[in-house]
């Protein structure tokens, strides 16, 4: 298990690679480390092994309902985003603050707000981190949805997760393809909405990548599953462990999204 730093574990033990004292540090290897640093540490919790009220089958329907009115809902949204990065090994680290911007077309910006730390991290991995994102923005399809179609779900049980019972999920993708990933879903049982993802990448984008582990959480408000905190680990074979987590804050959405929000959740 991945020791987090907060008193939890990454799942799935994705242990940090042992490597060479002589390997290099080089920028390609840790371009490839940042185009994979996608996401995210929350609280541990014990699952119950009981069957739920509605079948899972119907959970696991709604859940992708839900999914579809989200991803039109988080269009023109802003939110501030403190994003820090370290490379243990180098000893080098720095943190980000930034206004995070989605358009009514679902493209992201990011206004530049504040620096402090190393150069080498915020040039070789928060901004290529930035640049790998909205590059994603563009590769985005119904293919890599976590979806029946790309992935089985089992059901594992129920859980609490910041005061919610959730319904838990284990998801596996239905081919070895590149952005899928073996690992959980947290539903909430009331909304069917995302509360937590976690897992590692099935296939990684390059042989200098040996694991990536990540947990993604939200929080839900006005009926949107909104992002917390993203935290990735990855342990590569020449720079040694990567770490990227991002804190999100002060979600707001343009008057007239909101409106149609409301409108919707009402009826």
């Amino acid at each position: 298990m991945l020791d987090s730093g907060d008193g939890c574990q990454l799942p799935l033990g994705v242990q940090p690679a042992r490597l060479n004292d002589r390997a290099q540090f080089q920028n390609g290897d840790l371009y490839l480390t940042v185009r994979a640093l996608f996401i995210l540490v929350a609280a541990c919790v014990p699952v119950a092994a009981e069957a739920p009220a509605v079948p899972a089958d119907a959970i696991v329907a709604n859940y992708c309902v839900a999914s579809l009115h989200q991803e039109q809902a988080l269009k023109a949204a802003s939110m501030d985003v403190d994003i820090a990065a370290s490379l243990p090994k180098l000893k080098k680290q720095g943190k980000l603050h930034a206004l995070r911007r989605i358009s009514s077309l679902g493209r992201i910006t990011y206004e530049m707000l504040r620096f402090e730390g190393d150069g080498t991290v915020r040039n070789q991995v928060i901004a290529r981190y930035l640049t790998a994102e909205a590059e994603s923005q563009k590769e985005q399809s119904p293919s890599l949805a976590v979806s029946p179609a790309n992935y089985k779900f089992k059901y594992k049980g129920l859980g609490q997760l910041d005061g919610r019972e959730t319904h838990i999920f284990q998801v596996s993708p239905r081919q070895k393809r590149q952005g899928l990933f073996n690992g959980e879903v947290w539903i909430d049982a009331a909304t069917y909405l995302r509360v937590q993802e976690s897992g590692y990448l099935v296939k990684n984008p390059s042989i200098f990548l040996k694991k990536i582990a990540f947990v993604r959480k939200y929080e839900i408000r006005d009926g949107i599953s909104v992002p917390r905190q993203v935290q990735s680990i990855v342990d590569t074979r020449l720079v040694g462990r990567a770490e990227l987590t991002i804190d999100f804050s002060n979600f707001s959405l343009d008057g007239q999204k909101r409106s149609l929000i409301t409108d919707t959740d009402g009826q």
